[in-house]
C-alpha cells in the first residue's frame, strides 16, 4: 500500500473529504458509490462497479430481480454456450 502523505480529520458526523487529486486519479464523480472494506487495521475505499453475480464481469450487464448478470452467463444459463 502506498502512502499519499495526505491527512484529513473526521468531522462530527464521521465524514472525511477525499482530495480532488484522488477523486480525479480514481475518476470519482459526485454521486458515485464507494465500497468500504476493512483489512486488519486498515480501511479501504474502492470505487463501486456493478459486476455479474456469477463471474464478476463488468460489461454487458442486465438487471434481473435486483441482480446483475452478464450476457455470457445468461447465454450459458440458457444452454447457448
Amino acid at each position: 500500500m502506498k502512502s499519499t502523505g495526505i491527512v484529513r480529520k473526521v468531522d462530527e458526523l464521521g465524514r472525511i473529504v477525499l482530495p480532488i487529486e484522488l477523486r480525479r486519479t480514481y475518476e470519482l464523480a459526485v454521486k458515485d458509490s464507494v465500497e468500504i472494506y476493512t483489512d486488519d487495521d486498515k480501511i479501504i475505499l474502492k470505487k463501486f462497479q456493478r459486476t455479474c453475480i456469477f463471474c464478476g464481469e463488468a460489461e454487458n450487464l442486465v438487471d434481473y430481480k435486483g441482480k446483475s448478470i452478464c450476457a455470457n452467463c445468461i447465454a450459458e444459463i440458457k444452454g447457448n454456450k
